[in-house]
């Protein structure tokens, strides 16, 4: 059985988180999180004078229903042009519980 709660995460070049999150809000979302990292990827081996440099990237963090979470990954797709190599990745993944949140998801939500 699927879970009341998805989880969309995603990851995107410094600077797009922004433009990640507002996609999502656009989509349905009601909110998330913005979270700095560092990583690499295929796409983006950087060396200077010989030591590889690790990108930062952002990480956005959007607690979402499944009947939202299409719409919202195909905004998120869309806005930070993620069919484009190297600009970034998202996922969804389902949420087993979910606590301290003071709207929506409290309304019946069942936990596994």
């Amino acid at each position: 059985m699927e879970s009341e709660i998805s989880l969309i995460v995603t990851v995107v070049n410094k600077g797009w988180g922004d433009t990640a999150l507002e996609a999502s809000m656009k989509a349905g979302a009601e909110g998330g999180t913005i979270l700095m990292g560092r990583g690499i990827g295929v796409h983006e081996k950087m060396k200077i004078l010989g030591i590889c440099v690790e990108p930062e990237r952002e990480v956005v963090l959007s607690v979402t229903y499944p009947d939202k979470k299409e719409a919202i990954l195909q905004e998120i797709v869309s806005a930070a042009d993620l069919e484009k190599p190297g600009a970034g990745i998202a996922f969804v993944v389902p949420v087993e519980k979910v606590v301290g949140v003071v709207h929506r998801f409290n309304k019946g939500f069942r936990s596994g």
